[in-house]
């Protein structure tokens, strides 16, 4: 009843807007909505790579939004760190409803324009499920793994006409929906020499039947109108490390395929700047590969290699500075090096200088209130390794700059010890500094303050030798 009122008031609120339109005025739409447990107080919506509004929640967390000029097509809302598409035509009314501790799953559209996007929405969690299983259908052998995905591929089709049949559905729509079904067809394709667990990934290639990668002969890869939608950029970045692997192996003596040697990173780069002219569709794959390459690196040498390629070949002045800085970051946190002797303020509000902190074997890790699960995660698991090895102490640090009082809440909420929490003096300051990327990552410092490794994570299998390691040093 709660959840029906909720809508109504927004809804009240909507057709009285509406009403003041002009009923010549048809290029436009409505969105809005509510969203449980905010993490802040405003939703930014895009269109491509342009910023549309920063839109604040009003003081029952609700929006309403009117679009002029509207141009149709797949919008983008975010919100603490998440976002989401949602497809807008002409005189949509679109509202939405969400929890943000289960972001996508509690996500649920009403108003003119709902069904569309509650189909879009179901397909995208579909895809996620099947991304899970997909790793297992892997290990067929390629006829076989080819029927599975072939009879996955029929039951979304299958769903998609008994939607149309249901309900009427724009050209648009419909051109949006297909695509979905086929790059995601086709990223399943590309992925399976990845998820095979062999290591010889040259033999995997050389089993593919010979029409396996048939699609390809069609494939744009600088689509304009599909630049920014999620399964066509998937599918790129699965395919550039496809096509990629192939390359790799005509000059590598590896027999084991190592996803990170800077020579097959450096190959990818060389591909996607050949073959890609789009400037938009090229940049987001450059940035892509190098961040995560250079988040996996542990050579300074290697990685100004990649830096100096991407630097060649992107045209985002904003991601060179970007990637430049990060790689800097990194170098200055190679192993025997001293850690950057950063600001951190306590819960109480006193403020120290991290070294400070450091009389023996320690660990420091961070979280952010964009990541939830990862919070909750990584604070139970901290709280074991504690228990494990009270030789070590833990550093815990909030990245968000948000305020004390925010995460403080965060953290009694739960239950989690603020014993050795803190913040960064600045936000800014202290991601830049630790090159904070992915959120999981965590960094090793021995007694004598400096440097075992600096990107470490305590879900590893491979984290607790490293911890002995430290110990016993």
């Amino acid at each position: 009843m709660k959840y029906c009122f909720s809508f109504i008031l927004i809804l009240i609120s909507f057709f009285s807007c509406k009403k003041d339109s002009s009923k010549n005025a048809i290029n436009y739409a409505y969105i809005g909505g509510e969203i449980i447990n905010p993490g802040t107080n405003f939703v930014v919506l895009s269109k491509g790579e342009t910023i549309l509004d920063t839109i604040k929640l009003d003081g029952r967390n609700r929006f309403l939004y009117k679009i002029d000029n509207l141009q149709e097509g797949i919008y983008k809302f975010r919100h603490a760190g998440e976002y989401q598409m949602i497809l807008l035509e002409q005189k949509d009314s679109i509202l939405f409803r969400l929890n943000t501790l289960d972001f996508d799953g509690s996500l649920v559209f009403t108003g003119q324009g709902d069904k569309k996007n509650n189909y879009l929405i179901n397909d995208f969690l579909a895809n996620e499920k099947e991304e899970k299983y997909i790793v297992k259908l892997c290990q067929l052998n390629p006829i076989e793994y080819q029927k599975h995905i072939d009879s996955l591929k029929n039951v979304k089709t299958k769903i998609f006409e008994t939607f149309k049949e249901k309900y009427e559905t724009s050209t648009l729509f419909k051109k949006i929906a297909q695509l979905n079904i086929d790059y995601s067809y086709y990223s399943n394709k590309e992925v399976y020499p990845f998820f095979r667990y062999d290591k010889n990934k040259a033999d995997i290639l050389k089993s593919l039947p010979d029409d396996f990668y048939d699609y390809r002969k069609d494939i744009n890869y600088n689509d304009a109108f599909l630049s920014n939608y999620y399964n066509y950029n998937t599918f790129l970045r699965h395919n550039f490390s496809n096509l990629s692997l192939k390359r790799h192996n005509v000059h590598s003596n590896q027999e084991a395929f190592n996803r990170n040697s800077l020579c097959y990173n450096l190959d990818r780069l060389k591909l996607i700047d050949s073959l890609v002219t789009n400037v938009t569709i090229k940049n987001h794959l450059l940035y892509h590969f190098t961040i995560n390459y250079l988040s996996n690196g542990k050579s300074q040498k290697k990685n100004n290699a990649i830096l100096k390629s991407f630097l060649n070949k992107s045209n985002d002045e904003d991601d060179k500075k970007q990637v430049t800085s990060y790689t800097k970051s990194l170098n200055n946190l190679r192993k025997g090096l001293k850690l950057p002797n950063v600001k951190l303020v306590n819960y109480n509000d006193t403020e120290f200088a991290i070294n400070s902190l450091i009389n023996k074997p320690t660990v420091v890790s961070f979280w952010s209130h964009d990541y939830y699960d990862h919070f909750k995660d990584s604070h139970n698991k901290i709280n074991e390794l504690k228990e494990k090895y009270p030789e070590i102490e833990f550093i815990i640090i909030n990245t968000d700059g948000c305020g004390l009082d925010k995460s403080k809440k965060m953290m009694n909420s739960h239950r989690f010890d603020i014993t050795n929490e803190y913040q960064f003096k600045s936000s800014e300051k202290g991601i830049a500094v630790f090159a904070i990327h992915p959120i999981t990552k965590a960094i090793i410092i021995d007694g004598n303050k400096k440097i075992m490794n600096s990107n470490a994570n305590i879900f590893s299998v491979h984290f607790e030798n490293q911890l002995l390691g430290v110990i016993n040093k």
